[in-house]
């Protein structure tokens, strides 16, 4: 029996697109180096901050141990103060969300975001108490897809991972939910293709929020 859901957060409950690209060019231009096109980042993003500044470093050339390590300082710095930058929830997922606290689903968010940044997204775009649990990257904690993270949020909630579906765009998600132990479920609306998220296994795929309770009824 499903009792909970785990969501990642850029991509899959929040647009957030244009809120870290701003963050990462002005690292670069900081730097000294060119500005990368928006779509770029989509492709940065996913795997944690300092891989974030690593591929756009790369992908500006500049990248070196002096740039890097300048580079993640800058890059978290620039998104805590403006994380909410042209950040929005996507269209039904408010809607989706109240369906499954009505149920009694126990909603969290476990993302590679910095843990500052993802904290406050979730609390500027949806304020109140719909996710008992909010954590993004923290020290000491291995970046998705390893499942500590996860594992810790659950063990914090008292759920099982076999009574909590993992919720995401990318296939780090679906990874980290399967690492885990749980079912996981791939939205076709994030930062990476369907198709990706098909081949990596995903036990469902959804093409708007209104669906994800669909699959608690079907899960029982």
């Amino acid at each position: 029996m499903i009792k909970a859901c785990m969501f990642d957060l850029d991509g899959t409950i929040l647009y957030t697109l244009e809120s870290i690209a701003k963050a990462g060019n002005r690292m670069l231009k900081e730097l000294g180096f060119e500005t990368q096109p928006i779509e770029s980042f989509r492709s940065y993003c996913g795997d944690g901050a300092n891989t974030l500044v690593m591929k756009a470093l790369v992908a500006a050339g500049g990248y070196n141990r002096e740039n890097y390590d300048a580079g993640i300082i800058l890059y978290r710095k620039f998104l805590a103060e403006d994380p909410l930058y042209k950040v929005v929830p996507y269209a039904g997922m408010r809607k989706a969300l109240g369906e499954l606290k009505e149920a009694g689903i126990r909603l969290a968010v476990n993302s590679n975001k910095p843990d500052d940044s993802t904290r406050k997204a979730v609390a500027g775009a949806y304020p109140g108490d719909i996710f008992e649990k909010v954590h993004g990257q923290r020290s000491g904690v291995p970046v998705k897809p390893d499942p500590t993270g996860a594992l810790m949020t659950l063990e914090e909630m008292g759920i099982r991972p076999e009574e909590c579906l993992y919720i995401g765009d990318m296939t780090i998600d679906i990874n980290t939910g399967r690492n885990a132990g749980m079912k996981t479920v791939g939205v076709a609306w994030g930062y990476q293709d369907e198709a990706q998220l098909i081949a990596e296994g995903a036990d469902y795929i959804v093409r708007k929020p209104e669906e994800i309770p669909e699959i608690i009824k079907k899960e029982g």
